[in-house]
């Protein structure tokens, strides 16, 4: 992926759902315009979600999904819709698509509610409306499509396109910082760093740097302290990985303020004042209490893998306890959390915010607090009051 593609985590995330055979996969194909999911007549072709990026003007950037039928059957028919109710956490704009030579089911419907509770904006499509009948117009979020006729394709477009995107307005750094300041961003390359390129916050990072008119540098751990030596007092913010948290404090002058790139990952997937409230039942963790710890990403982990290692030691020296830990990765998120005293999740940088607003909201929903790595660390390590100065709204 070239520097110039918007990554997945920050496209609008554009889902079809509906029954087996009402014309999803096809109306899909039509909008992208390519054969990325199977057709036929055959209920129940789509068996897994598949995926498409995109530009959608002027929506900009977008990931279109097609899902399996809500309506699947049998043991793995329940596991499809499991499937697809795992991409309605992460769906920004909701397609229902249903059959025009019919009224909807009460499934559908059903359906329409859940995108409701779940405050997803929608529209549904009636496709074959060529052989279809005339359904009431009353709702602005309704059109009628045929996929195979090329009937209203581009207005349904359109009418996708003109759904907001907040997340054009969302800055990770820039909004606080100020033209032509010095930011040093420390980027440690170790076992765990991918091998020829920077990671996601990184490279963020310096985009919204250089799109601010600041001046932004790199450097590593282990020449930190070269680089304050040679730029001065000139440096205004310091941004770090959160594992190299504690000794980047220590190297950086009181003046210099200072955070990581997990706190300004929570602050921009829109969790920070829960993470940063979230975190302090560390205080009471008990022997035995179950940690989630959980990544969006699913990586290799390697031997000292911040997530599985590093973060549970810390927490097992700064409580003096001995908690029992659980792990998951990627599109993992367990549904049953009442176990769990504690959820501690990265940054998010590979998933959208819905998706991390939909993991952090059911976690507090069954009463358990929902925090981050660099909060975490932050907190564990003294310097949470530091790393969140430049959040005034966070002040302790």
């Amino acid at each position: 992926m070239g520097l110039n593609s918007t990554p997945n985590a920050n496209r609008v995330h554009i889902s079809f759902f509906g029954l087996r055979n009402a014309g999803k996969s096809s109306l899909v194909n039509a909008v992208t315009n390519q054969d990325i999911a199977v057709v036929s007549n055959v209920k129940g072709t789509t068996t897994d979600p598949v995926s498409k990026s995109m530009e959608l003007l002027p929506l900009g950037p977008v990931l279109i999904t097609d899902t399996p039928g809500f309506d699947d059957e049998g043991e793995l028919g329940e596991k499809r819709v499991q499937k697809t109710m795992q991409v309605l956490s992460k769906t920004d704009i909701a397609v229902l698509v249903s059959d025009a030579t019919r009224d909807l089911c009460d499934l559908e419907k059903e359906l329409i509610e859940v995108f409701k509770a779940k405050k997803i904006p929608y529209v549904i499509a009636f496709n074959k409306c060529d052989i279809g009948k005339a359904h009431s117009k009353n709702e602005k979020n309704v059109i009628y499509t045929s996929a195979t006729e090329k009937v209203n394709i581009e207005e349904f477009k359109n009418l996708l396109a003109s759904f907001n995107n907040s997340n054009d307005e969302k800055r990770l750094l820039g909004d606080l910082i100020s033209k032509e300041d010095v930011v040093v961003l420390i980027t440690p390359i170790d076992e765990s760093a991918p091998k020829g390129r920077m990671i996601l916050p990184q490279v963020q990072a310096i985009r919204d740097i250089l799109d601010s008119d600041a001046i932004c540098v790199v450097t590593k751990e282990n020449t930190y302290e070269k680089t304050l030596q040679i730029l001065g007092d000139r440096v205004k913010l310091a941004v770090c990985d959160s594992q190299v948290f504690d000794l980047i404090n220590k190297l950086t002058p009181p003046e210099i303020k200072l955070t990581s790139f997990s706190i300004l990952m929570a602050r921009f997937k829109g969790y920070l004042k829960e993470a940063f409230e979230s975190i302090k039942v560390i205080d009471s963790i008990k022997d035995d209490d179950v940690i989630l710890i959980s990544e969006g990403c699913s990586h290799h982990r390697q031997c000292g893998d911040i997530g599985t290692v590093k973060l549970p030691n810390l927490i097992k020296k700064y409580t003096g306890k001995n908690p029992v830990f659980e792990f998951t990765q990627g599109t993992e998120f367990p549904n049953g959390l009442e176990k769990y005293s504690l959820v501690i999740h990265c940054g998010g940088c590979m998933l959208n915010e819905r998706e991390v607003q939909s993991r952090m909201e059911t976690s507090l929903n069954k009463g358990v607090p929902f925090s981050n790595y660099g909060i975490a660390i932050a907190y564990m390590n003294g310097i949470i009051k530091r790393s969140t100065e430049i959040f005034p709204e966070l002040q302790i």
